[in-house]
């Protein structure tokens, strides 16, 4: 059984914390006694989900701008003391077919799914270094390991936060500094909205989500996938001839179930927000 006890007293820093994920997560870890930090670009609602749940430190964060980013760090530091863990949450999934996506929102997805984990990254480690300890999560996601039609760019993104996580693992093995990955499936948030998962996939729960990264703060791994059906299958295809792969991915329903299959009535408001100005 998992002793949570080493989480007490830790400053985690927590992008995209407004919402689903990233707010289950903050929300868990509070509970465990970490003293919590939520940014989001969506300021209104990071307030709210701030002083709701009297996390510590709130406020707006753009992960896609380096002041930004950098001003926050530093604000956290300054009430709460050195950072001790950054999860790299902030993520956007639009849906739908490449060619009717714009090269603003590709710029997009890229920006916060990739830019934003490696700026994080990247500033957490300048500050994590000279002390010798930290660690730095990164949220990717079961479509990083396989390839899933209706989401070209966000499989992209979540392959590109998979192997830059894993080379970090590697370039900075010995200096106190850990890495992670987390590859949820399908996850029941606004994200998820509309979207049927593949047969046998049921959805994650976001406090399934927080629950393994509240494992891995505590017991370091390189990778921890959730579900562990949804990940035994994604490992399993990843090991099959191509053409049976495929043929799996599409018997389970996933050729269609970020396309056609799509509710586009109930996921309306989370891509208006998402190709807008939220994230």
């Amino acid at each position: 059984m998992t002793d949570f006890g080493a989480i007490r007293g830790k400053v985690v820093v927590i992008t995209g914390g407004a919402r689903g994920i990233g707010l289950a997560t903050a929300t868990a870890l509070q509970a465990l006694g970490a003293k919590i930090a939520i940014g989001d670009v969506d300021e209104v609602t990071v307030k709210e989900s701030g002083t709701t749940r009297g996390f510590e430190v709130f406020g707006r964060l753009d992960v896609t701008d380096q002041q930004s980013f950098e001003a926050f760090l530093d604000e956290v530091e300054k009430q709460l003391g050195p950072i001790d863990v950054l999860i790299n949450n902030a993520g956007i999934m639009p849906t739908g077919r490449l060619v009717d996506e714009s090269d603003v929102i590709t710029r997009r997805i890229l920006d916060i799914n990739v830019y934003g984990v490696i700026l994080g990254s990247k500033l957490a480690i300048t500050r994590m270094l000279p002390r010798g300890r930290g660690h730095v999560i990164n949220i990717a996601s079961l479509a990083g390991e396989t390839h899933i039609p209706g989401l070209a760019t966000y499989n992209a993104s979540k392959h590109a936060v998979l192997g830059f996580t894993d080379t970090l693992r590697e370039e900075y093995r010995g200096t106190g500094v850990r890495f992670s990955s987390i590859l949820p499936t399908l996850t029941k948030t606004e994200l998820g909205s509309g979207v049927n998962p593949p047969k046998v996939l049921r959805p994650a729960e976001p406090d399934e989500i927080a629950d393994a990264i509240a494992k891995v703060i505590v017991e370091p791994r390189s990778k921890v996938r959730v579900t562990a059906v949804a990940g035994a299958i994604s490992q399993v295809v990843g090991l099959l001839p191509e053409s049976w792969g495929d043929a799996l991915g599409r018997a389970l329903g996933a050729q269609s179930a970020f396309l056609d299959d799509v509710d586009s009535a109930a996921r309306k408001a989370y891509e208006s927000r998402v190709r807008g100005n939220g994230g």
